[in-house]
């Protein structure tokens, strides 16, 4: 059976220009910042006017732990959201931007599939608005301003050897992770170790998602802390006076952006953490924004639940006052008889015990997710090749977990493949809702790391050396102790060994690092073989990405 490609059916899509996507939610045209026909920016000033209106609904779409067979988290977000506006209702949808590296590396882009796209696809997964460059030179302009102030006297103090600030650029290239600077004699500055992170895993980038407006995103910059004197004593932004140059640079990638669906509903997409390295939530803002003009909202976090939806519950929405109303589980049959111990190449032949094998996976979530207060229910994103047998095994377990399972067909239909879905979300989204963050903010940074290790990966222990214990109580004594954590670990599996798949218990978590993110506000907590600078793979996508005869871009996906 012949499909389109994502990037052919996005090509076909009927768009109507921003301004009519802004007028279904109220917004003057004065207010959209247009970058073409499609797109815009919506501007400060209307944002600050909606402040005292009522909160829509909040919906988290998360996931299993992802395969390679394909989860379609996105894809669900945006069918949902296509979905709830079939049904009446008024529905935002809220996505992250997408990063050049895995684009060009195996992951591929980040606006959904088939029937159930944002568009336009081209531009939101390549340069879209800019907002991941100005992200970029900001964080690197104050890595220069570190090396320069040194270089030109060094009034503060820098220990040469303490500077915590690295740089970052939106690609993988492994070969950055780790690199000498300044080589070339006196008038090159000091030689020194640091590397590059990605884009993604910048602490600017946390801080634009978690900033309210421009006064806060100029604050919390200043407060990051990019080294420390031989004395120990932090050194901050605002020491070297960047801060201001910086919130300059993100002016405009402060503000959300405005697109749409296929089916021309609005979306914001807006910023874009990775949830494996960093909080995997789009922008404060922007959630914020569409809260007050929609009475439901469909957002996302990366990956599956063990990372996205923890970090989205104990981060975001602590941070920003969050209340989720409903969330649903992404899974698929496929990903289940992965889990069920198939091989990929197998995956179209119909295997009911390897789908009962795998569930335990899916139900480890759906427990974690109920875990927060939150109610529950699964979509599993459906695919040509499964079976009415596994489907309904798979609709058999989520019923044994005190849940419901409803298949969804939104990649190959559109909102009309997810109506049931939208209906039972409503449902949720209408009852009570009893949500609460893991751990309190004055539990010690250490017990917080342990109780997400033993109560969302169900390990039996965090193993972290002396002097990472340390440098947590050393955090805790500079004021840091009321900081979220934020696990750094990899998206496959509960452990920190990405080829363990299911629901695996009896293993422990080890902590290789951790980062203060003074500015974003938590601590990263680097485990196993997690890459800060992802690489790209042996076959990257970048080498069929190109332009047709037409001028068009193909390869993407």
């Amino acid at each position: 059976m012949a499909f389109k490609t994502d990037i052919e059916i996005a090509r076909e899509a009927k768009k109507q220009p921003i301004q009519v996507i802004g007028d279904k939610l109220g917004i003057p045209t004065e207010h959209l910042l247009p970058y073409g026909h499609d797109k815009a920016k919506v501007s400060q000033p209307f944002i600050d006017s909606l402040a005292g209106r009522p909160d829509g609904k909040l919906i988290l779409v998360t996931a299993i732990n992802p395969t390679p067979a394909g989860e379609g988290k996105t894809t669900t977000t945006v069918g949902l959201g296509d979905g709830l506006n079939r049904i009446g209702k008024k529905a935002v949808i809220c996505i992250r931007e997408a990063s050049l590296g895995p684009n060009f590396g195996m992951k591929g882009g980040a606006a959904g599939g088939g029937m159930a796209q944002v568009v336009p696809m081209e531009e939101m997964n390549l340069h879209f608005t800019g907002d991941f460059h100005a992200i970029t030179s900001a964080h690197n302009l104050l890595s220069a301003m570190i090396d320069n102030h040194i270089y030109w006297g060094n009034s503060l103090e820098i220990d040469e050897r303490r500077i915590v600030w690295r740089r970052v650029m939106d690609m993988n290239d492994r070969a950055l992770r780790d690199i000498v600077v300044g080589l070339g004699g006196v008038a090159n500055g000091f030689a020194r170790q640091t590397g590059f992170d990605i884009t993604v895993a910048s602490e600017v980038m946390a801080i634009l998602c978690l900033s309210r407006n421009l006064a806060d995103l100029q604050h919390r910059l200043g407060s990051i802390v990019v080294a420390y004197t031989r004395d120990k004593k932090p050194i901050y932004a605002r020491d070297l006076k960047a801060d201001g140059a910086m919130t300059v640079l993100l002016k405009d990638a402060m503000q959300p952006n405005l697109v749409q669906t296929l089916e021309n509903n609005p979306a914001f997409v807006h910023g874009g953490p990775f949830a494996n390295i960093a909080h995997g939530c789009n922008s404060v803002t922007a959630t914020q924004t569409a809260l007050k003009l929609g009475d439901y909202v469909v957002t996302e976090a990366g990956f599956g639940a063990d990372l996205g939806a923890e970090k989205f519950f104990d981060i975001k929405c602590r941070k920003a006052g969050l209340k989720p109303a409903a969330a649903v589980i992404v899974a698929t049959v496929r990903a289940m008889k992965m889990n069920g111990g198939v091989a990929k190449a197998d995956l179209g032949v119909e295997n009911v015990a390897a789908v009962q094998k795998g569930c335990p996976n899916l139900g480890r979530h759906i427990a974690n997710v109920k875990g927060f207060g939150v109610p529950v229910v699964v979509a599993i994103n459906h695919f040509y090749s499964d079976t009415e047998a596994e489907i309904q095994a798979v609709k058999d377990y989520v019923a044994q977990q005190g849940a419901e399972a409803i298949l969804c067909k939104h990649w190959a239909h559109g909102s009309a493949g997810i109506e049931e879905l939208a209906h039972k979300v409503v449902e949720l989204a209408e009852g009570p809702s009893a949500f609460a963050p893991l751990y309190p903010d004055d539990m010690p940074l250490f017990q917080k790391i342990e109780t997400i290790a033993k109560r969302i990966y169900h390990a039996d222990a965090v193993i972290a050396d002396k002097s990472i214990r340390e440098q947590l109580k050393a955090w805790e004594a500079a004021g840091y102790g009321h900081f979220p954590v934020c696990m750094a670990k990899t998206q496959y599996s509960f452990t920190t060994d990405p080829n363990v798949r299911g629901a695996p218990t009896g293993h422990s978590v080890p902590v290789r690092e951790v980062r203060l993110s003074a500015g974003a506000g938590f601590i990263v907590v680097i485990c196993g073989e997690i890459m800060t600078m992802p690489g790209l793979p042996r076959v990257p996508s970048a080498e069929v990405i190109g332009l047709n005869e037409q001028g068009f871009v193909e390869g993407l996906f």
